[in-house]
């Protein structure tokens, strides 16, 4: 443990109990696996406490048991100086004494409106009728009240992810939440709704209510928190408080990391001459199409004349060269996920060549086979198969490792050990069930498997460490610069400017699906360089 932290915990250990919000210590398993032991946590009124540490370091569970979802097997937890039973604590009894709990994918029923979802379960009425008018307009007060302004008429599904998630922390307030828990707040949303969340937190707290965020964005810890837990392994290593000193970025990455995370270094560069290893048209191919147009697929009647017309005329085509890493920001919801869908196959209405050779009518299966590797943007849905094992999902689609006659069990297993050390997948078990990994593992698992590809040309990686701490980030960056010091041609699609500027060797902006602007070399690392993609993002140069 470091110096202030140490310090700090004595700290924490004077503060009587009774003048806590929280006071936990708590044990947890799953199975024969220890997720939490003896986790400790104390939370002082009126605070922004942190959260931190690695993807299945126990963060989740720790916040989810004090809000009543999962049960702790054994441990102790004093709620505002009053204990409780940690093994019968419950949803009801943590509302009851103002535990609101905001999920990182929300729990809102997409086709209610912002109010039906607040008032689920304690429907008002009047007479025989739903009676919305007089919460909705309570639920707007809120939101102005403190700074998260909500339309309590739109219905959940059509909200921006931003927008969906004040809604759910206005509800929480609006039912009497004093201590808001948020878990991972910020993984899904562009940088300017980070800092519009960031900023209502702090004035929340210097409003009376207590904040707990659990993040792995040290940028956004060192910005909003008073204190700080750092847990590891399901244990606490170290606590932070930021009114004994500065809090120290550096001390907390070591506490949550250790000292064997991959270090990172600028990207090398990359000669002009290079050749073309990957290129995809930015707009669909259409008969009669608006250039610049977005569009959900090719037309109807598109021939390949049409194809072959587009892509000498008009298409703007975004290229990668060999060894090169690029990088497309954006807001989400820009047409990046499309361009990457399109890329693998799953859409095939763009021009796509893969090593200089025309892929557009290529399946994915075959794109694969010619040495593309993907990384889709949802690895729940469209990456892993949650029920199998690890070594399994290692396996999936790579007839280079199974056999493609019949299943080589050594060669899968084999492959699998050596994914799981070169990635640092935890548990380190090859039999392990997908579904019960941190998301972090689950995502190196994906990484493991398609950057492990022999004949390896192009890579696309759409969102690449959406949701994984800080040591995953930097391995999974690890093998992606690898990949193109291999001679690889990478794109990064990536919400995260940060991840941009520290991988890439250049960097594209995405707009209403268009490419708006692009920086590279001493541009890129310019101090302005973030300003100035942010700029291009939103619209505003």
């Amino acid at each position: 443990m470091t110096r202030a932290s140490e310090a700090s915990a004595s700290s924490a250990a004077s503060t009587v109990e009774g003048d806590l919000v929280i006071a936990a210590t708590l044990t947890k398993r799953f199975g024969v696996r220890e997720v939490l032991s003896e986790a400790h946590i104390r939370v002082r009124p009126g605070t922004v406490h942190a959260l931190v540490g690695e993807n299945g370091a126990g963060k989740s569970t720790l916040v989810k048991i004090i809000a009543g979802v999962v049960r702790a097997d054994a441990g102790d937890l004093t709620v505002r100086g009053r204990a409780v039973d940690v093994t019968t604590w419950e949803r009801r009894g943590a509302r009851a004494a103002g535990i609101g709990l905001v999920q990182q994918h929300g729990a809102s029923a997409g086709t209610l409106t912002v109010v039906e979802n607040a008032m689920l379960g304690v429907e008002p009425t009047r007479g025989p009728l739903l009676a919305f008018d007089r919460p909705a307009a309570e639920l707007a007060k809120r939101g102005r009240e403190v700074g998260l302004a909500i339309d309590p008429h739109a219905r959940a599904e059509d909200l921006p992810l931003g927008a969906a998630q004040r809604a759910e922390i206005v509800a929480a307030l609006y039912h009497g939440a004093t201590l808001l828990v948020l878990d991972e707040p910020t993984a899904v949303l562009a940088p300017v709704e980070v800092a519009g969340l960031l900023g209502a937190l702090k004035e929340l707290a210097a409003q009376g209510a207590t904040i707990i965020i659990v993040t792995h964005k040290l940028d956004e810890v060192k910005s909003v928190a008073d204190d700080v837990t750092v847990l590891r392994d399901g244990k606490t290593v170290a606590t932070f408080r930021a009114s004994d000193a500065p809090l120290d970025v550096g001390a907390i990455a070591r506490a949550m990391v250790g000292e064997d995370t991959p270090t990172m270094t600028p990207p090398r560069a990359v000669p002009s001459t290079a050749p073309e290893v990957l290129a995809v048209a930015i707009a669909p191919v259409s008969a009669g199409r608006t250039k610049g147009a977005p569009s959900a697929g090719r037309a109807w009647g598109a021939s390949d004349a049409d194809v072959a017309r587009d892509s000498a005329h008009g298409q703007d085509m975004l290229v990668v060269v060999r060894g090169e890493l690029v990088g497309v920001a954006g807001v989400d919801g820009n047409g990046q996920r499309e361009l990457a869908r399109a890329i693998a196959g799953l859409d095939r209405q763009r021009i796509v060549r893969i090593g200089g050779v025309d892929a557009t009518k290529w399946s994915t299966a075959k794109r694969l086979t010619a040495g593309l590797a993907y990384v889709p943007e949802d690895r729940l849905h469209g990456g892993l198969v949650l029920d199998g094992t690890v070594a399994e999902n290692l396996a999936l689609g790579r007839t280079d490792v199974t056999g493609r006659w019949r299943i080589d069990r050594a060669a899968v297993r084999r492959h699998a050990v050596q994914r799981i050390a070169e990635l640092d997948i935890r548990p380190a078990d090859s039999d392990a069930i997908v579904r019960g990994l941190s998301g972090g593992n689950q995502q190196k698992v994906v990484i493991g498997r398609e950057l492990s590809r022999p004949n390896l040309r192009a890579v696309v990686a759409a969102q690449p460490t959406r949701g994984v701490d800080l040591g995953a980030v930097a391995r999974i960056h690890e093998r992606l610069r690898a990949a193109a010091g291999a001679g690889a041609g990478v794109l990064v699609i990536s919400a995260d400017l940060d991840e941009l500027l520290v991988l890439c060797h250049r960097v594209v902006v995405m707009l209403r699906g268009e490419l708006v602007g692009e920086l590279g070399g001493d541009e890129l690392r310019a101090p302005e360089a973030r300003a100035r993609l942010g700029a291009l993002m939103t619209g505003a140069t």
